[in-house]
């Protein structure tokens, strides 16, 4: 099948195109191999959400949940053993792209149970668990990184874990995440651990930092204030893969990494998050065309993934040597009275409760399926 001359001049351009989106239908109707085939789609990712929304839709799981109730599962094996297996599957779609990248791309992510968010030996504990479960090297633990997260990504690493870290909204936490991942690479290397076996992401959440500062934006009222609505989750995805360079790449904080890569170790790549538009007022594919640049990843939701497909534009690498206009932006946001920490707080906590609220719906919807199919 031919790939879209949009999506394939993307990836061409150094950005994997991983989708944000899983579900058993998706896998068995054969459209998530069809994504591979015509839109260079080469990764998935998955969350709280994403689960809740596939298992509560049509008829896909029914089967499964009917077996389930007759062993007397509880809800929480029940919702482990569903997702876990989608998530196996989707890493069997995938294994030739693993192959063919040599561990790069190819890779299907599931995240610890989110209510662990700020507990790190739960964390710990369930992410080993999930990848004895899964039980396929392309898979991706995900874990947020939240400042219980933090020395769970490095003892998940320490492992031989590959770890996608997710919920990154501001570059200071995504430099400690940074370090984070370094630490755990060098325990695996002390610990006999293939290193270059090791793969990591760093999640960076775009759209939702726009939503935020362009409702406080909005709030101060000014033409110097609203001249600022849309700027900032570019600004700060662009001083965020500066910071990657800094520590990966060159730059003045590379040593480090340096002295692992001589053993094989991999850098953690950035990746963009939540780049699904939410104001109608914004091209639909604003996340894409400018945040192009090498060894980058951009998971999509179908929709802006086809957007892109149908319409989307390159411009080029848009995220190197853009910093210092980037920081300019955070600078005149900050002069406008937009208080930069608070916002970053404010969105790791919401999203938390938000995959929180999505696994507690999840578990209620299933719990009422396993008790329809035990005819209770």
């Amino acid at each position: 099948m031919t790939q879209n001359t949009n999506t394939a001049a993307l990836s061409a351009a150094g950005v994997s195109v991983w989708l944000d989106d899983l579900s058993r239908d998706r896998i068995e109707s054969g459209n998530l191999a069809g994504l591979i085939d015509t839109r260079n789609v080469v990764g998935v990712t998955t969350n709280p959400t994403i689960f809740q929304g596939a298992l509560s839709k049509g008829h896909a799981y029914d089967d499964q949940v009917t077996e389930l109730a007759a062993r007397g599962a509880d809800v929480d094996s029940a919702i482990r053993t569903i997702t876990t297996d989608d998530v196996r599957a989707a890493c069997d779609v995938f294994a030739g792209i693993f192959a063919e990248t040599k561990g790069v791309d190819g890779r299907v992510s599931i995240e610890v149970d989110p209510r662990l968010a700020f507990d790190t030996d739960g964390t710990v504990a369930q992410a080993i668990e999930l990848w004895k479960i899964v039980d396929r090297p392309n898979l991706l633990i995900k874990i947020p990184a939240t400042e219980a997260g933090l020395p769970a990504i490095t003892r998940v690493i320490s492992e031989g874990i590959s770890v996608n870290v997710t919920l990154i909204f501001s570059v200071q936490r995504y430099i400690a995440v940074m370090g984070a991942y370094l630490d755990g690479l060098r325990n695996a290397a002390i610990a006999g651990h293939d290193i270059a076996a090791i793969h990591s992401v760093a999640s960076f959440f775009v759209s939702r930092v726009d939503t935020e500062i362009d409702k406080r934006l909005e709030a101060i009222g000014t033409p110097e204030a609203l001249e600022l609505r849309g700027k900032a989750g570019i600004a700060n995805a662009r001083l965020a893969y500066a910071a990657y360079h800094d520590v990966f790449d060159g730059g003045s904080h590379t040593d480090v990494y340096a002295k692992l890569a001589s053993a094989g170790g991999n850098k953690q790549r950035p990746l963009w998050a939540s780049t699904g538009v939410k104001n109608p007022e914004y091209p639909d594919t604003m996340y894409i065309t400018e945040l192009v640049g090498p060894n980058t990843v951009n998971t999509l939701p179908e929709k802006t993934l086809e957007a892109f497909a149908d319409h989307g534009v390159l411009e080029g690498n848009r995220l190197d040597g853009l910093a210092a206009e980037a920081q300019q932006v955070f600078d005149q946001l900050a002069a406008v009275g937009v208080d930069l920490d608070n916002v970053f707080e404010v969105l790791e906590t919401e999203g938390v409760d938000k995959f929180v609220a999505s696994w507690e719906d999840l578990l209620v919807a299933t719990a009422e399926k396993l008790q329809v199919a035990g005819g209770n």
